[in-house]
């Protein structure tokens, strides 16, 4: 039988490793034109679907950066709400019994992820095989907090 120490020192580690994840998917949306540049020029034409979209996509964000940079705070407000959902997550490190509702929460909005890139993507015209790339996001971001889920609900009463 697993003691409330070894399962909170569990969900720790599994919280820790989420907010980290959700900082770094975040911090990555404000170099975004030099992290296209650097894709698109480390791949070939041969690359098929992914070089033909991302090099699309390089050459818009260099214009739109080129003659309309304020379009760009869009991304960086993307980037800033990831780093504020996961300053949430630390109320589920400290306490994980009684802020399971920010788990719930993390749950929810991993699951939203699908409607909104496919419902999104069809109406951006975003190619089917990016929308499902985005879809691993949510898929991804749902395993460590289906874990934390479940070993808060093994959390004895008295902790």
């Amino acid at each position: 039988m697993k003691t409330n120490k070894k399962i909170l020192q569990k969900i720790r580690r599994t919280v820790t490793l989420f907010i980290v994840l959700l900082v770094l998917s975040g911090v990555t949306a404000f170099p975004l034109q030099t992290e296209l540049n650097f894709l698109v020029d480390s791949l070939t034409p041969n690359s098929g679907l992914i070089y033909q979209w991302l090099s699309e996509v390089s050459t818009a964000i260099n214009d739109i950066n080129a003659n309309y940079p304020f379009l760009a705070y869009g991304t960086d407000w993307l980037a800033f709400s990831h780093i504020v959902i996961s300053i949430f997550f630390i109320g589920v490190y400290i306490d994980p019994v009684r802020n399971i509702w920010i788990t719930h929460t993390g749950i929810i909005a991993c699951l939203l992820v699908f409607p909104v890139a496919f419902i999104a993507g069809y109406i951006r015209n975003i190619p089917l095989f990016w929308q499902l790339i985005d879809c691993c996001f949510g898929a991804l971001g749902l395993i460590p907090l289906i874990l934390i889920h479940k070993n808060t609900k093994e959390l004895k009463p008295q902790y």
